[in-house]
């Protein structure tokens, strides 16, 4: 009888499905995100990219078991695949990147920050010359002005996927980024750090995942 109850208290054990638990994330970034876990949405930027100066932080929560794998879809705005904005005006330019991102559990305990040891993914790169930024008439895919894109690798935000081919994410310094409005109203983890692709103008949207065990 003893054998039997200690038998059906271990198949309880292995049996027992692990509850979810509650994290809390912070993201800011220049211009546009969307985190997802395990491939399923859990955010998404409340300002539309195509705002001008579309500068904010998010705060909101999710429920995960552990591991799960975090995937953040991150864009600067562009106004179209020349990688330029404000074309035709005084202001034309190449826009500028960044993101950070920190994860905390339900015990205020950080869990995962951005930093080097997230891989990213560049998937939009305009222009591929920066000498496009001055054309008087630019125009995407010409010149200057050209530029590469592809799409989301499949199932690239879910635990299989090997993403040993990725490159590391980029830390940058605040002064390199000069996070605006919405940036400061976050109390960020010291070991947070601002990250994007291999250039601040250039790449213009990036998938970036972690794993957190």
């Amino acid at each position: 009888m003893k054998r039997a109850l200690a038998a059906s208290a271990l198949l309880l054990m292995f049996t027992t499905p692990v509850l979810a638990q509650t994290y809390s994330a912070d993201v800011w970034a220049d211009n546009w995100f969307e985190m997802r876990i395990d491939g399923v949405q859990v955010a998404e930027d409340s300002v539309p990219i195509t705002t001008e100066r579309s500068f904010n932080a998010e705060s909101f929560e999710f429920e995960a078991e552990r591991p799960f794998v975090v995937g953040l879809v991150a864009m600067d705005f562009r106004q179209n695949d020349t990688g330029l904005e404000y074309i035709g005006t005084g202001r034309q330019q190449m826009g500028d990147g960044g993101v950070i991102v920190q994860i905390h559990d339900a015990a205020g305990e950080t869990v995962a920050v951005s930093d080097s040891g997230w891989q990213c993914l560049v998937i939009h790169t305009a222009p591929l010359d920066k000498a496009c930024e001055a054309e008087a008439n630019p125009v995407a895919g010409e010149g200057a002005c050209a530029f590469e894109a592809m799409d989301e690798p499949a199932d690239w935000d879910l635990p299989g996927f090997d993403a040993s081919t990725w490159p590391q994410a980029v830390e940058y310094a605040e002064h390199e980024v000069r996070p605006k409005e919405g940036y400061d109203r976050i109390d960020w983890d010291p070991s947070a750090r601002l990250i994007w692709g291999p250039d601040l103008e250039q790449s213009n949207t990036l998938l970036c995942r972690l794993a957190v065990e």
